[in-house]
């Protein structure tokens, strides 16, 4: 398979980025699309150039670190899956593929296609945690029950990854998506309850303060999502803070 590949480059932060088109033959439809660029960069070692940068860690799916923006899509034109999930079947002998990396003010570019996605690990410091004391007997995990619908709607959120395709899939850049899926995974649970209202009010508020934009209810991050995480956190995050921000 020929492809021709044009790709984002950009030496580093405050360098300006450009485009730059490279071709490349020998694509294999079961290569990942990650392998594809892995092919890309040897040619380009081979060839004294400086390879293409670009973030991934276990390649099962599982860590969302290899996001990319493909053909205008976050993790390209499948679904449920992530980049390095994404094969080369998906494309045909010839095609054009536009790499970018994700965009958004709060995801500001490292290098080439690389961003920074520490905005959600503040988020998540902010109050995705609940507090144990685990001095003494810790307490069984099954004493407490859990209806079982509660139980399988807070795993499902528990399933974000943080990629931040939501946010590259939103015309606002909103992060309500992700947000709500740490918050929903507590609010779901009694051991979620005694931190709610503030945990709740501090995600949000931070979330805010990272410069992520507004949720506009376009549905393009569910659809984009590869944990397919689900509206409904959204509904349910809202609930919560208007609930928390009326008491008293």
């Amino acid at each position: 398979m020929k492809l021709t590949l044009k790709i984002w480059r950009q030496e580093n932060a405050k360098a300006k980025g450009a485009m730059k088109t490279y071709q490349i033959d020998g694509i294999e439809g079961d290569m990942s699309f990650l392998e594809m660029l892995d092919v890309l960069n040897e040619d380009l070692i081979n060839k004294g150039e400086v390879p293409v940068e670009f973030d991934h860690d276990c390649r099962e799916g599982i860590c969302g670190s290899c996001s990319l923006q493909i053909n205008g899509e976050p993790h390209g034109p499948d679904r449920l899956v992530t980049t390095c999930q994404l094969h080369m079947r998906k494309f045909n002998d010839g095609d054009t593929i536009t790499i970018e990396p994700f965009r958004a003010t709060a995801f500001p570019v490292i290098t080439d296609l690389i961003v920074d996605r520490t905005a959600f690990d503040r988020i998540q410091q902010a109050g995705g945690y609940i507090s144990v004391n685990t001095s003494g007997n810790t307490i069984d995990a099954n004493s407490i029950p859990v209806n079982k619908h509660d139980a399988d709607d807070a795993f499902s959120a528990a399933t974000c990854i943080g990629c931040g395709a939501c946010v590259a899939a939103c015309k606002n850049a909103s992060a309500m998506l992700f947000t709500s899926a740490k918050v929903s995974q507590y609010a779901l649970l009694p051991q979620g309850q005694v931190e709610a209202v503030e945990r709740v009010e501090n995600m949000v508020r931070q979330m805010d303060l990272e410069g992520f934009g507004n949720c506009t209810n376009t549905g393009a991050c569910e659809i984009e999502c590869p944990k397919g995480i689900s509206l409904e956190n959204i509904a349910r995050m809202n609930r919560e803070y208007l609930s928390a921000t009326t008491k008293g």
